[in-house]
C-alpha cells in the first residue's frame, strides 16, 4: 500500500509540509506549477538550507515582493472573508480535486475562527490565515497531495510548541485557539517556548492524514525535509516519507466483554458493525468477573476505519470499554472467476498466494443448482 508518514516533531506550518511533499516529487517541475496556477500577486521560489547539519527546502512565498511568515502572525494585508477565500481558489488554473480539498481546508479554519470568535462563518477574516501567501501553502500541499496520490496518510503526535504568540488579537497561548480547536482528538504534545503549529498546518493535517499515530512498518522509497525559517537546538523541520507498507496491512482488532445484553442485540450489532464495513466480526462465549457468563466481542477493521467502529460499537452494545490492538493481516489474493460444475457453470472464488491456489464455488449457485436437480450439494463436482 503506497503509504505517506509525516514526522511533525517541530510542528507543521503550510510552508514546511508544501517543502516537504515538493522534495518527494519533481521539485522544480512543482514550483513552475504553483506559479502557473494564477494565485494573485504570488511569486513562490524554494531554496536549499540546512538546519542542524540536515539538508532540506525551504519555501518562500513573496506577495507583491514582500515575503510573510506565518509563524509570526503578523500579517498586513485587506482581510478576506471565507466568500473571497473560495472565490480565488475557484478561479485557479488548477484541478477540481485540489480545488475542492484546498476549500475544505479553510472550511476547517474558518469552522475553527468561528467558534473561538462566537460567531458566524461568513463573519470571519482571515487576517492571519487568509492572505495569499497561504493560500499558496494551502494549495500547494493539495497540488503534491494529488500528485503524490497515497493510500494512506499517517501521522506522528504533533508537536504545537508552548509559551505564546503575539497576533492581531494579542498574545495569545500556545497552541493558539483556534489552531488548538482543529487538532481536537488529534494526540499533541508540547515542548519549548515558540509556536510550532500553526492553524494552517493543522488543518491540511486533519484534512488529510488518515491515522496519526508511530511510523508504521514500510519499504521507504523517498524521503523529504520540509525546512522551516527559525532555528532552534533541534533540526527545524517536517521529514516526510513515502514508500510501501505492503500488501498484509496492519488492521486494528477492537475487543470488548458483554455480560447484559440479550442474544438479538448482540446479532443486531454484530451485523451493523459488518454493514459498515468491518473485515469480520465474531463472538466468542467467555467467562467475567464472578464466574458470570459473558460474551467476548471481536472487531477486525481497516486503521482508517477505527474511529468509526468504536463508536458504533459504543452505540450498539452495553459496553463502557474496549481493547485495541494493532495486528498484521495475511491474506490471499482474491478474484471472481466462473468454474464448470457436472450441472452447468457457476461463479467462485479464487484465492492465490504463498504457494497455495484454491478455488471455492458460490453457496448460492451451488444451492440453486440442488433444488432444481432435487440433489445435494455434495453431489455437484467441479470439473477441472
Amino acid at each position: 500500500m503506497r503509504t505517506l508518514y509525516l514526522e511533525c516533531n517541530m510542528g507543521a506550518a503550510g510552508d514546511m509540509l508544501t517543502a516537504a511533499l515538493a522534495e518527494l516529487t519533481d521539485a522544480e517541475d512543482f514550483i513552475k506549477r504553483v506559479n502557473d496556477a494564477g494565485i494573485p500577486d504570488v511569486i513562490v521560489t524554494a531554496e536549499k538550507t540546512q538546519k542542524c547539519g540536515v539538508t532540506g527546502t525551504h519555501i518562500r512565498v513573496t506577495v507583491h515582493g514582500e515575503e510573510e511568515n506565518e509563524h509570526m502572525h503578523e500579517h498586513h494585508h485587506h482581510h478576506s472573508g471565507i466568500a473571497d477565500v473560495e472565490g480565488i481558489i475557484r478561479s485557479l488554473n488548477v484541478s477540481d480535486a485540489v480545488k475542492d480539498n484546498a476549500i475544505a481546508v479553510y472550511n476547517l479554519i474558518a469552522e475553527a475562527e468561528s467558534c473561538v470568535h462566537n460567531t458566524d462563518m461568513e463573519h470571519i477574516h482571515f487576517h492571519e490565515v487568509g492572505t495569499m501567501d497561504a493560500i499558496a501553502d494551502v494549495v500547494g500541499v493539495c497540488m503534491l497531495m494529488e500528485e503524490l496520490s497515497p493510500e494512506k496518510v499517517v501521522c506522528s503526535p504533533v508537536n504545537v510548541g508552548g509559551g505564546t504568540v503575539k497576533c492581531a488579537h494579542g498574545v495569545l497561548p500556545v497552541p493558539a485557539p483556534a489552531t488548538a480547536r482543529i487538532l481536537r482528538d488529534i494526540p499533541i504534545y508540547g515542548s519549548g517556548n515558540t509556536e510550532l503549529c500553526t492553524p494552517t498546518g493543522a488543518a491540511l493535517l486533519r484534512h488529510f492524514v488518515t491515522e496519526f499515530a508511530p511510523m508504521p512498518a514500510m519499504k521507504i522509497k523517498s524521503v523529504g525535509y520540509g525546512m522551516g525559517s527559525k532555528d532552534f537546538e533541534t533540526a527545524n523541520c517536517v521529514r516526510a516519507f513515502l514508500g510501501d507498507s505492503g500488501d498484509e496491512g496492519e488492521v486494528r482488532e477492537l475487543r470488548c466483554n458483554i455480560d447484559d445484553m440479550t442474544g438479538e442485540q448482540i446479532g443486531f450489532a454484530v451485523e451493523t458493525l459488518a454493514e459498515n464495513g468491518a473485515l469480520d466480526v465474531f463472538t466468542v462465549p467467555v467467562y467475567m468477573k464472578k464466574n458470570r457468563p459473558g460474551i467476548l466481542l471481536t472487531c477486525l477493521c481497516k486503521a482508517e476505519d477505527r474511529d468509526k467502529m468504536v463508536e458504533l460499537i459504543f452505540r450498539h452494545t452495553s459496553t463502557i470499554g474496549m481493547r485495541e490492538y494493532a495486528v498484521k493481516r495475511h491474506t490471499l489474493e482474491r478474484e471472481a472467476v466462473t468454474v464448470n460444475t457436472s450441472h452447468g457453470a457457476v461463479r467462485a472464488k479464487k484465492s492465490t498466494g504463498y504457494g497455495v491456489t484454491r478455488t471455492k464455488p458460490e453457496y448460492e449457485d451451488m444451492a440453486n443448482i440442488a433444488r432444481e436437480n432435487n440433489i445435494s450439494v455434495s453431489d455437484i463436482k467441479i470439473k477441472d
